[in-house]
């Protein structure tokens, strides 16, 4: 049970950074509205990056943008959060490979490898799916509070399907972070070395056993039958 939720939450790992990879790069942030466009035929869209204009004949221009220090909060801290998720993210997969139980690493005990494995859940979900959220949240907030804005001057923008991707990313992170933490459960640790114990049994014929526990340096062992 423990090893298929570890296996189910890696694999929730690699998907949900793949898609946070793609969230990052996408360029379809937000959409311009076509409730103030004059025709139907033209997008434009923007992304972290940069920002484009289509046409129906299939014609894309995209322009970098071309400050950083000039643009608004709300995208440079966009864009640091979405890096941060994509670095930890994939420390946190590198960290839950080496804590599976199916993996051999040297004499690596299985407590320490279930504490690598609690490791890499806590990192995937408490760091790497919460930063995609908080990213994606950030911007999908500040597009709305200038839709509706009614003194805001410039170019409405619609939600695009970037932010859907970050929003699946950071679900997928949260859950398979949360496998990994479960399916760390408490082991017994094993008794120390020269330790022996205590047992009585008794026979149909009435005759007791005593075996007597770990004797002194000064005494010697005894057995009574």
């Amino acid at each position: 049970m423990a090893v298929g939720l570890q296996i189910g939450g890696l694999v929730l790992g690699v998907v949900s950074w793949c898609l946070q990879s793609s969230c990052t790069s996408s360029h379809i942030w937000k959409v311009r509205s076509q409730v103030e466009s004059l025709t139907s035929s033209q997008w434009q869209f923007e992304g972290l990056w940069m920002s484009c204009a289509a046409t129906s004949l299939g014609s894309l221009q995209c322009s970098k943008f071309k400050t950083v220090l000039g643009l608004p909060a709300h995208l440079q801290g966009c864009r640091a959060l979405m890096i941060l998720s994509l670095l930890v993210g994939l420390a946190s997969i590198l960290v839950s490979v080496l804590g599976l139980k199916c993996t051999k690493i040297g004499r690596t005990s299985e407590h320490i490898k279930a504490q690598i494995a609690l490791s890499g859940g806590i990192i995937e979900f408490s760091l790497s799916g919460v930063f995609t959220l908080t990213a994606v949240s950030w911007y999908a907030a500040r597009v709305i509070h200038d839709f509706y804005n009614p003194l805001h001057g410039g170019v409405r923008f619609e939600l695009g399907t970037g932010l859907y991707l970050g929003w699946a990313a950071s679900c997928l992170a949260i859950v398979g972070g949360s496998m990994l933490c479960c399916s760390c459960r408490k082991t017994t640790p094993a008794p120390p070395a020269g330790h022996f114990s205590y047992n009585y049994t008794s026979t149909n014929q009435g005759q007791s056993i005593y075996r007597a526990t770990q004797a002194s340096d000064s005494s010697s062992t005894k057995a009574y039958v």
